[in-house]
Order: C-alpha cells, then structure tokens, then sequence
C-alpha cells in the first residue's frame, strides 16, 4: 500500500466507503516501521493491542458511528500518559515505569476512535533540540540519517516524515515540534497556552508546555486540534473558548487582548515580518527560501509590513532561566522512593544522591542544577524575578503588534537539521535551534510550522507563522494558503 499521499480526510473517506478497512491500513504502517524503525529509532515500543484497536474501529465504522479519527493510526510522544502503558520520557529514572491513567488527549483520542500504535523516542525529559540526549539511543532524520530529526519530539517528526504513522502528538516547551516539523518537512502546530490540556504530560515547565499535533497538512493538523482541545476540569489552565480572543486575555501580559479577528485570507491578511531578529546566526539558504515565500505571499495579495520587536530578541534568554527554574522543580519528585528508579543506598540522602545521579542524564542534570541555582537565595530576584518581568513584556509586545498586524512571519528555525553530534558539545549552540520558537512559547500565542521547499541537498526548509492568543483558525487558514500558493509556481 502507497501510503505517501494518504491524508486524514482521504483515509477517512476510504475507511466509510469500504475501500479500505482500519486493519489494512495498520498493518500497512506495521510493516513500515518493521523495515524502517531498526535504523531511524524513532519508536522505543510497538504496542500488541494495535490490530486489536483497529478491529475495534473497523467495527465503529461500520456501525456509522465513526468520526474524522476513527480508525486513523497515530503515534505518541513517550512523555504523555497511556494507562497500562510504559511511559518513561526517554529517561532511565522512568524506564519501567506504567502509566496508572491515560491523560486527558489519549482519553479524547480513544472516545474517537483513533488506533494508537506506539511511543516514539524524545529527549530525555523533552530536554533538547535533537532527539540526541534520549537514554534509548539517537533518532535518525529520516531525509538523511547522519542528521537529527530535531527535538524534543523528534521520534514522533520522524515517524510520521518515513511513513511510519499517519500523524502524531508531541509535547512543545519551546519549539518541541515546530523544529522537529522544520527538519523533517512537516506541519507542526503550537496550539494558544491552554487550548489543549496538560493532564496526563510528564511535566517540563508548567507555564510552558502544551501538547501539539505534526502531520503532512495543515487540514490533518486542523482535525487533530479541533478534536483535542477544550476544557479539562483537571487542568486549570485550559479553556473552553477556542476561535475567538477571549475577555480574560493573554495569561502573562495580565490584559484583553483586542486582536483584529482575521477576515480574508488573501485579500487583506496583514503579515508583519521582524526582519530585525535575521540579521545574523541563520543560514543562507534559510533566508533566500523565506525571501522567496515573502514575495509568494505579496503576489497572493497579502500585505507584507516589516515590524519591531525589541523586548523579542531577549526571548530566549529569559526562556532558559524560567524553563530550568521549573524544571528543578517538577523533577525534584522523582527521588526514587515513589516510582522510577530506586538505587539503595546507606540512607535515604544517599538513596535520593545516587538513583538521580543513575537514573537522569547529562542534559537533564545540568537543567535542574541551573533551575536551582536561579531559585537559590540571593540570585532569586537577580535572575528569576527579572526572566519572568522581560516575559511580560515580550507578552505585551506581542500583543500590541497584533493590533496591527494579523500574522507575524519567520524562518521556524535558524537552519536545517544539523548532523548528529554536532553541537552536543556546545549547550548554548544547541539551544540557539529555538531563537525563533521562544517568544509564541514565552507570550502563549499559538503558531504554526509549514514546510517552505528544500535546501541543495534535499534538507526540508520551513517558516513559520505566529498569531495571537486562541486564533488558530487562522493559521489554518493562511497554512491552506501557503500549500495552494506553493502549488502554483
């Protein structure tokens, strides 16, 4: 079965007309990551049940009772919770480790229907840009294997790119899969903060995460969004209004948001673009594509306007103070006494000292010490207090402009995927991949990923889309936009 061009809306339409049947269709993928899966490792475990789920929904369709997912094969990120599944967020502190409940997106997919066949690689704890510091091996990118697939989602990028699953769920902190989606030539959203709820996500920084969707099209990415998002009584942070900017506003900026309500696609979409953020760091090869696509965008009849973002360029900065901060503190339970690895010791200092000195990784280990560090007395106001005051204004910045502007355009990252081994040498190297990611992530703002074209050789390229708080209508709309404009060369 050819299974490139297969989309959520035709596999749907096949699965009701009896041309094919959930079955085939997973043991089509099965057979896939058979060949494939032994050198890409993008999957740490093939679930038995997964033939059993589509025969579950052969059943449902057959019934009339199927919706859009309903027989649709996915994969899932190894930090989001499948009850009587192993989940160990890539790390051996968790490696045996099975979840007790699903978590509230794995609940949403089962009531529809979906067949989940497994839990794909990541960076341990969703700690890296790489898919490289996993304690179960490297993801291999599957446009060239001696690259990265990008991270922290790269398992689930590359499952989804090598035709391994049909779509896939990943986790974002900053940039977890619109990097992931750029290096492996996919669509990746970043939902508003709140639109999708964390319960059930091995947590990395609370005010930061959210559960995001890849898939090869903006309309497969649309109907994984609109079946996970709304209120979820066990996350307080999520909402039920999504389409619409709401009257509570932004979380971090403490106001409304009066965003204009995007109205016309391509007759009066206005794009403003921070030319400024460009000016060094990013390959020349990423520029010229993104210039390109500017101009693509002009002669659809968009209005192109160049914009500043000042407080912006400090995104990244205060992300890697106020990520860690978090960090050190939700990984502070896992001290080998509840769950997760227990590695005895003299007393339980020395048990807590050395199951974490065992059980965590280099990456993970040098996050939680900088989180401490910056929580630490005396340095608490000096570097905390103040990440979190340029997050504020980085929110407020944001939000003002979309007065302004309906979109805000850029590069989604500042190269294509890198080899591997590249800059595991050098943090700050590695964490430069999210210089464009950080403000959607620091504001809560949703954003889009959507492949561009290709390097000389044959690397994805990709831009990106940002738009203010709960209008991801709109970036689908603009994402639709850019596919029929890439078409008609």
């Amino acid at each position: 079965m050819d299974l490139k061009n297969l989309t959520i809306e035709k596999v749907g339409e096949m699965l009701r007309k009896g041309e094919l049947t959930s079955v085939e269709l997973t043991q089509a993928y099965l057979k896939n990551i058979e060949e494939k899966n032994k050198e890409l490792n993008a999957y740490l475990e093939i679930f038995p049940d997964a033939l059993e789920q589509a025969k579950k929904a052969d059943e449902i369709i057959k019934n009339g009772k199927g919706t859009k997912l309903t027989g649709i094969p996915f994969a899932i990120k190894d930090n989001i919770l499948i009850q009587g599944k192993k989940c160990s967020a890539a790390s051996k502190i968790l490696e045996n480790y099975v979840a007790s409940y699903d978590s509230f997106v794995i609940q949403k997919l089962k009531k529809e229907g979906a067949v989940i066949l497994g839990r794909t690689n990541m960076d341990e704890f969703a700690m890296g840009s790489s898919t490289q510091t996993s304690a179960f091996g490297i993801t291999k990118n599957p446009y060239d294997v001696s690259r990265v697939p990008g991270g922290s989602s790269g398992g689930s990028a590359a499952v989804v790119a090598s035709e391994m699953a049909l779509v896939a769920l990943g986790t974002e902190t900053c940039g977890s899969v619109r990097q992931p989606a750029s290096f492996c030539g996919l669509v990746g959203l970043k939902p508003t903060y709140g639109a999708v709820s964390r319960n059930g996500i091995i947590a990395m920084g609370n005010s930061l995460d959210q559960v995001s969707p890849f898939g090869k099209t903006v309309a497969d990415i649309e109907i994984v969004f609109d079946s996970l998002k709304g209120k979820d009584e066990l996350d307080s942070t999520s909402v039920d209004s999504i389409g619409e900017s709401i009257s509570s506003g932004p979380r971090f900026s403490g106001g409304p948001t009066p965003a204009r309500p995007f109205r016309n696609a391509s007759t009066d979409g206005v794009i403003g673009i921070p030319w400024h953020l460009f000016k060094s760091g990013v390959d020349e090869e990423v520029i010229e594509n993104f210039k390109e696509s500017v101009e693509k965008f002009k002669k659809a009849g968009y209005k192109i306007v160049d914009i500043e973002l000042p407080y912006s360029k400090y995104s990244l900065a205060a992300y890697y103070i106020i990520m860690p901060a978090e960090v050190s503190t939700n990984l502070s339970r896992f001290d080998g006494v509840r769950y997760g690895l227990r590695v005895e010791g003299e007393n339980i200092s020395d048990m807590y000292k050395k199951s974490r000195s065992s059980g965590f990784g280099a990456e993970t280990k040098r996050r939680i010490m900088l989180g401490t560090f910056v929580l630490s007395h005396g340095y608490y106001d000096a570097y905390y207090n103040q990440a979190w005051k340029v997050r504020r204004a980085i929110a407020s910045e944001l939000e003002n402009i979309f007065k302004e502007v309906d979109f805000i355009l850029t590069p989604t990252t500042p190269t294509p995927a890198f080899k591997i081994g590249e800059k595991l040498d050098d943090p700050v190297a590695m964490y430069l991949c999210d210089v464009f990611a950080a403000p959607a992530n620091l504001a809560g703002i949703p954003a889009i990923a959507l492949p561009s074209g290709f390097t000389k050789e044959g690397l994805p390229l990709s831009l990106q889309f940002m738009a203010s708080h709960f209008h991801e209508k709109d970036l689908f709309i603009i994402g639709k936009d850019f596919e029929k404009i890439k078409e008609n060369k």
